[in-house]
């Protein structure tokens, strides 16, 4: 049996709420009448209620007088211990009440971006924007930011287009990386090794940073641009260049990090022009306070100093 059906079955056992509140308030007041003034019904409704209360457990709970009534010792045995429960769901209902609501920023960006610049950077967030909470939403997927469905976004791209808010971020490059193992010192040595692909979501752009545009920048001939080993996701192709399995053309951006601590190296060049990182906002958002925590966290992480 799951947690669930102990909780069912516990549950189910119990006599209705109402019944049991009407008792344990005429149990405190010794009077169904006062019970009925302090709870805004009847004594009669009062006394329906401890009445099927009675049904239910298959003992009486007041000895009924003509001027007062008096708790049976059963009924004296179970009043205090409703009186603990209902000040216990009474002060748990008050402390939710007045508990502050969070308040919750939401980024979206491709999961790369995400997992590479924004969450070495996420805690942060909370020491620029005290009493925020911040919630990261990585998709390779555009969510829809007119729909709600995130504050703000980092889009990758050539800029423009769409109803939105814009802060341009940074200019993307692309080179040849590879783990420091496979010894690389000269463009003609890449023929000795599989080369790694992005397969890009993005459609076809003469831009699109490829091997075989890359190729044609360095001035050399490689026999196959297509033949190693393609990923339909930047993370995998880190891992891969990282893990010694062939040289990347990838975002020198993406890689700084593996970069600046030796596990990627940039043999060579040339560096190919990528797009553009912008942050974005719904058109006419911008001082939409979840947007501003953003905005603030974001201009503190990549442009320190800059006072924006």
């Amino acid at each position: 049996m799951d947690e669930f059906d102990s909780s069912r079955r516990l549950f189910g056992r119990l006599p209705p709420l109402g019944a049991l509140r009407a008792f344990e308030t005429a149990a405190r007041r010794l009077s169904f009448r006062l019970a009925a003034e302090e709870l805004g019904v009847t004594p009669t409704a009062v006394s329906h209620q401890i009445r099927q209360l009675e049904e239910a457990l298959g003992k009486p709970l007041f000895l009924r007088r003509p001027r007062q009534v008096e708790l049976t010792a059963t009924g004296a045995a179970l009043a205090p211990a409703l009186s603990q429960a209902f000040a216990q769901m009474s002060a748990a209902v008050e402390a939710a009440r007045s508990r502050p609501q969070a308040k919750v920023a939401t980024l979206s960006a491709t999961v790369a971006f995400t997992a590479k610049l924004l969450v070495p950077r996420a805690a942060r967030f909370r020491e620029i924007n005290p009493g925020w909470d911040l919630r990261l939403h990585a998709s390779d997927e555009a969510v829809d930011l007119h729909a709600g469905e995130a504050d703000a976004a980092i889009r990758y791209g050539l800029g423009g287009g769409g109803a939105l808010g814009r802060l341009p971020l940074m200019r993307d490059r692309f080179a040849p990386v590879a783990s420091p193992r496979l010894g690389l010192t000269s463009v003609e040595e890449l023929k000795r090794h599989a080369l790694i692909h992005f397969d890009w979501r993005i459609a076809g752009a003469a831009t699109t940073p490829s091997w075989s545009v890359w190729a044609e920048a360095a001035g050399v001939a490689l026999a196959d641009m297509r033949a190693g080993v393609t990923f339909n996701d930047e993370n995998s192709a880190i891992l891969a260049a990282a893990a010694g399995q062939g040289v990347a053309l990838l975002s020198l951006e993406l890689v700084a990090a593996e970069v600046a601590s030796g596990v990627l190296v940039q043999p060579f060049g040339p560096e190919l022009d990528g797009w553009r990182y912008d942050f974005v906002f719904p058109e006419g958002a911008a001082e939409r306070p979840a947007v501003l925590a953003l905005r603030r966290w974001i201009e503190e992480e990549f442009f320190p100093g800059a006072g924006g």
